[in-house]
């Protein structure tokens, strides 16, 4: 099973496995939320490759990657190459459709300015 790593709005992160440490940041400090979505698109784009690795692709092609290997191997990079940049000009869009940095930059901002804040917010 893969391991999961959670990483919070607050700087925080909840590690179970051994798949690597949460980026270090100095305590008090906050990860902006724009850069955690980006970390989370990366992330996915890494287990998606890794998920579509080239051995599982030529065990769906069997019989191609037996008389043509070479041509295997290209039609997978080149495959793999246009999912990333696919995933990424998407996720692209839907950050400008709606606004997502500013609105996430306000989100940020907004949690700032309540820190200090005792009484709630309501």
């Amino acid at each position: 099973m893969a391991a999961a790593r959670r990483v919070h709005a607050d700087g925080g992160c909840e590690e179970k496995g051994p798949e690597g440490s949460c980026p270090a940041v100095p305590p008090g400090a906050t990860i902006p939320r724009v850069k955690l979505l980006d970390t989370l698109v990366e992330t996915f784009l890494q287990k998606l490759v890794a998920a579509g690795s080239y051995r599982r692709f030529s065990d769906c092609y069997k019989r191609l990657c037996q008389l043509q290997p070479d041509v295997t191997q290209r039609i997978h990079d080149k495959f793999v190459a246009q999912l990333q940049a696919s995933v990424r000009e998407e996720i692209s869009e839907i950050k400008a459709e709606g606004n997502l940095e500013a609105v996430l930059d306000a989100l940020d901002r907004i949690v700032e300015e309540g820190k200090d804040r005792t009484e709630p917010a309501w």
